[in-house]
């Protein structure tokens, strides 16, 4: 009776269709129009995506596209906006669904749509039905009009009287019809984050994704570009930039059709996720963030960067805490008169906080390396007889903040709690276990993980109420794929899995609103919207060479601001000078982790000066527009500038990396100042008893003049940096 009753309201919808001449629905930011049309046949389809069309009456002009049929009996074929497996079209869906009667097709008509106001814009949403299933999909969009930026999602729900099976389920369907597209996209590793590469789109498919299930971004991160017409470019040209948030596997379709269309389809990877729905439970897939710009990346990165900060980063308009982590000065290594010597070295060194790192719990199996103790979360009492309270304490006294290490997702075998609910790990129950790390992934499908985990930062709290910052580590990729908890569902772990560990990280912010956290993940391996919704900050990479640290920021600027980006100064690549690794930490949000023994005096007064004078800029680099000038993929040498919301101040960082002999230096040309506007040029963070060498340095220029024709402020010597500090007059 259900599936009759289905059948006649998509037929009511169809018929209304027909009569109201085909519903428009229009997406709309400041910018960018994304258009959307009920066609004679009740089926939804995109009509357009690009520029914003400046008369709405023009609207119904847009006609659906089709894919020709060379047999004049073919039904043509549309864009459909949330295309089915199983219908007339021959090219990748949206959504797979084996009914629970083992009909593999669906064919989704439009029922009705709404819109209503949220923050920062407006949301929409479409239901659609299968005519023959009593299975209904809604779509949500919502447009940020400001940022130029557009968030889509989906939800899947059933009635039918047996559970369905989705193997495919995307976010959503986007589709052009361009002469060319390059995607750009950024392959990862261990210390080898966001590394950018470009090919052209051909026909057939292009795939990025992970199989990994947690650390799951270790090889590829879930973002993407795709230049429209010409590979994308910095400062001109029409561009697609995109971004799932999903801290899970991931999966990027870009199919060419035979006509030369492009779809692109981001999603859950389905890879080993055969997923079980009941009737009555929705399937709600990660939100798709993207923009589209006339302009280049660079105004694609602004328009997402703010974005993040005004609606999706945790306190977005709040301050950051620069701090001195103890990793590179102590490893496991420690003690607590030692670590309240290194939080006197962090006041003097002007910051805000320290964050003590990992190897401070567990005793029966002391976590003095990474091969015991993941899971113990009790004060290791041979290192810190006074606990964390002590440390605490001894950072009041230093006048400082105290921060905190954790992985509590983790487990190692040499742990109380493997021994305890081994059952509460990922393995498989009948064959040897792989390790990586030497640590196993906890099951967080399970409530009674999500609890335990979620337990260790309230026992932590609880104890320790002034505790400032987490740090909230993932080093392992799930192996051995097993979930004791699911049994002989498995094709719901990966799935379950993230939305355990997000039920988990809301509910930290849910009670600890205020407790600023680090996202990191084996370094960059956990860069999502949807977990920085939690999180205040990300750590780029374990990689702190200032050298490679020039590519992995410049990678994670495409879609990041520079408040989420944590950098560190390290004694990684000791040939470069204290002032060059400052300099390029200085760009994101800076942090050290360098013992002051190891500093001269000149650098420990450099340093000092440094943070300072970041502190200063805050306004800009933190809270401004972010101009990336000349990038290290094409020269030797990189260029950032960033300028405050008011255009009164900005900030200029240029980097020599490795210059050719003589090579001819280009002037840099400022962006996103005041053209009428004065500046007064000053070169800041130079060394003790050093005098700047930039000829305009402590000159007044219009923002104009630094627009046009710019700064000469680069130089033939290797692992040389300047920041220039521009003043309004």
């Amino acid at each position: 009776m259900k599936h009759i009753l289905a059948a006649v309201g998509v037929a009511l919808a169809v018929q209304t269709v027909n009569a109201a001449e085909q519903r428009i629905i229009r997406i709309s930011t400041d910018n960018t129009d994304l258009v959307l049309q009920v066609a004679p046949n009740g089926r939804l389809y995109q009509t357009y995506l690009g520029e914003k069309l400046l008369h709405e009456s023009e609207l119904k002009n847009l006609k659906w596209q089709v894919h020709p049929a060379s047999d004049a009996s073919v039904v043509e074929r549309g864009w459909e906006v949330y295309s089915g497996s199983g219908n007339e079209d021959f090219f990748e869906p949206a959504l797979a669904v084996t009914h629970s009667d083992g009909n593999p097709s669906t064919y989704l008509y439009y029922v009705s749509s709404s819109s209503k106001e949220v923050e920062g814009g407006v949301q929409t949403d479409i239901l659609l039905r299968d005519d023959k299933y009593p299975v209904d999909v809604t779509l949500h969009y919502v447009a940020f009009p400001k940022e130029n930026v557009i968030k889509t999602w989906s939800e899947i729900k059933h009635q039918e009287k047996k559970p369905i099976t989705l193997s495919r389920y995307a976010s959503t369907m986007l589709y052009f019809s361009r002469q060319s597209y390059y995607l750009t996209e950024f392959s990862s590793d261990w210390a080898k984050e966001v590394q950018m590469s470009t090919q052209q789109l051909l026909a057939g498919k292009k795939i990025l994704d992970t199989k990994l299930g947690s650390r799951a971004a270790m090889h590829m991160q879930p973002f993407f570009t795709v230049g429209l017409d010409q590979p994308a470019a910095e400062m001109q040209g029409d561009v697609l930039m995109g971004t799932l948030g999903w801290v899970g596997n991931f999966s990027f379709t870009f199919e060419v059709d035979n006509v030369g269309n492009l779809r692109v389809i981001p999603a859950i990877n389905p890879y080993a996720s055969d997923y079980l729905l009941k009737p009555n439970e929705t399937f709600t897939t990660p939100e798709f963030i993207f923009t589209l710009s006339k302009n280049g990346t660079g105004e694609g990165s602004r328009n997402l960067q703010n974005w993040a900060r005004n609606y999706q980063l945790k306190d977005g308009k709040g301050s950051r805490m620069t701090l001195l982590n103890n990793w590179e000065n102590t490893a496991f290594d420690f003690d607590e008169p030692m670590l309240a010597g290194l939080m006197k070295e962090a006041k003097d060194l002007g910051l805000d906080m320290f964050l003590l790192d990992d190897g401070w719990f567990a005793n029966k199996y002391p976590r003095n390396s990474d091969t015991a103790g993941l899971g113990d979360w009790d004060v290791n009492r041979a290192k810190l007889p006074g606990g964390v309270p002590a440390l605490v304490e001894d950072a009041k006294e230093a006048g400082v903040k105290f921060g905190i290490w954790i992985e509590p997702e983790m487990v190692n075998p040499k742990s109380e709690l493997f021994e305890k609910h081994p059952d509460w790990a990922i393995h498989y129950p009948n064959r040897d276990v792989y390790y990586y790390r030497n640590q196993l992934v906890l099951d967080m499908s399970n409530p009674q993980v999500q609890d335990y985990v979620y337990g260790v930062v309230e026992k932590l709290m609880k104890e320790n109420p002034d505790l400032a910052y987490f740090k909230w580590d993932c080093n392992s990729p799930i192996t051995n794929i097993y979930s004791p908890y699911l049994k002989n569902n498995q094709g719901r772990l990966y799935i379950d899995h993230v939305r355990g560990v997000y039920n988990v990280m809301k509910r930290v912010k849910e009670n600890y609103p205020d407790l600023p956290m680090m996202l990191c993940s084996g370094g960059g391996a956990r860069c999502d919207y949807e977990s920085l919704k939690y999180f205040t900050e990300f750590w780029c990479s374990d990689n702190t060479d200032p050298v490679e640290r020039c590519y992995i920021q410049w990678g994670f600027s495409q879609f990041f601001p520079a408040k989420a980006m944590c950098a560190h100064v390290t004694s990684w690549n000791k040939s470069a000078s204290i002032k060059f690794r400052t300099d390029v930490a200085s760009m994101c949000k800076l942090g050290f982790d360098i013992g002051l023994k190891e500093l001269s005096a000149d650098e420990l007064a450099f340093c000092q000066e440094a943070v300072a004078n970041w502190k200063r800029l805050v306004p800009a680099i933190m809270d401004g527009q972010q101009y990336r000038l000349v990038s290290p993929y094409e020269t030797n040498h990189m260029a950032v500038n960033y300028v405050s919301p008011d255009k009164s101040k900005a900030v200029l960082f240029a980097y020599d990396i490795y210059p050719r002999y003589q090579a001819k230096l280009i002037p840099v040309k400022v962006q996103g100042l005041d053209p009428n506007k004065m500046y007064k040029v000053e070169e800041i963070n130079l060394m003790p008893g050093t005098e700047s060498t930039l000829e305009t340095n402590g000159k007044v220029f219009s923002g104009d003049y630094l627009m046009k024709v710019g700064l000469e402020v680069f130089d033939f010597k290797p692992l040389h940096s300047r920041v220039i500090e521009l003043t309004e007059q």
